[in-house]
């Protein structure tokens, strides 16, 4: 987004496995962040420091979806029992967790505190407080003691080479109540527009390599047919989970969402001299 290189990855989502572990730290970096969901950790603390057991050079920096969402998602629901949130009551949460920490990792448990740009000023507007709120908070932090701020690079440069390892043999995510890929594979359509979009990979290659004059353009137009969002506006989740779906989406349906993607599949399926993919 910035432009400058980091030793610390994030995926799309927060979308993690032992084979995207072990991809990223083919790559040379040194952390990738991921999503604190309940399944993968169980009774262990979210916040102790963690390493990947298919990449253990690379340091696991876990999202803590509980404290992350108070601010993401609740901070200005009034349903909520916590409403309206202080800074001092937020502040005494993590003060509890960082209290909670197994004695050997005291000193160098990780908080994660990580949300979308979007929190601030869409999901949060100005006048929650949630500005005010945000200034107010490290200062809190800083007064009581025990506290400090750190990049994801310096998280994971404190995460010991002997730290405790996870094992993910399945993706996990933060998207939904299933915390897994469902969001974007969870139905019929979802799986075969994706696999008609990876299926043009070799014919995009090869225009790249023969056409010059437009290769950079169709190849651009590729990657961004492989954007998350497409997949997203095309699930039938129903209840919470399909409501947020349905926020988000353009469309009016997520068979109309298919529609549209697959008529632009086929139309760079054309440009490319792919096959045109088979009707869905």
């Amino acid at each position: 987004l910035l432009g400058a290189p980091g030793p610390v990855f994030r995926n799309t989502e927060l979308i993690v496995s032992n084979a995207v572990a072990e991809q990223v730290a083919a790559l040379g970096f040194a952390g990738l962040c991921l999503e604190g969901a309940d399944g993968l950790f169980g009774w262990r603390n979210v916040s102790a420091p963690y390493r990947f057991a298919a990449a253990p050079a690379l340091a696991a920096l876990p999202r803590h979806y509980r404290l992350s969402d108070d601010i993401a998602f609740r901070f200005s629901d009034r349903q909520w029992a916590a409403w309206p949130l202080s800074v001092e009551r937020y502040a005494d949460w993590l003060q509890g967790e960082a209290g909670a920490l197994p004695p050997e990792a005291k000193g160098r448990g990780f908080l994660g505190l990580f949300m979308d740009y979007e929190t601030f000023g869409e999901h949060q507007w100005a006048d929650t407080g949630i500005f005010d709120f945000m200034r107010a908070l490290p200062g809190e932090l800083l007064k009581r003691g025990g506290f400090r701020f750190v990049t994801p690079s310096e998280a994971a440069a404190r995460v010991p080479v002997n730290a405790a390892t996870l094992d993910l043999p399945r993706p996990v995510s933060w998207a939904d109540l299933e915390r897994d890929t469902s969001a974007w594979d969870g139905n019929a359509i979802q799986r075969a527009a994706l696999a008609e979009a990876f299926a043009l990979e070799p014919f995009v290659r090869r225009h790249h390599a023969r056409h010059a004059a437009d290769a950079a353009r169709v190849l651009e137009d590729w990657r961004r047919l492989l954007t998350s969002d497409h997949a997203y506006y095309m699930s039938t989740k129903h209840w919470a989970d399909g409501d947020v779906h349905q926020y988000f989406s353009p469309f009016e349906s997520p068979y109309d969402a298919c529609i549209n993607y697959m008529n632009v599949l086929a139309d760079l399926a054309q440009r490319v001299g792919a096959p045109a993919p088979r009707p869905l």
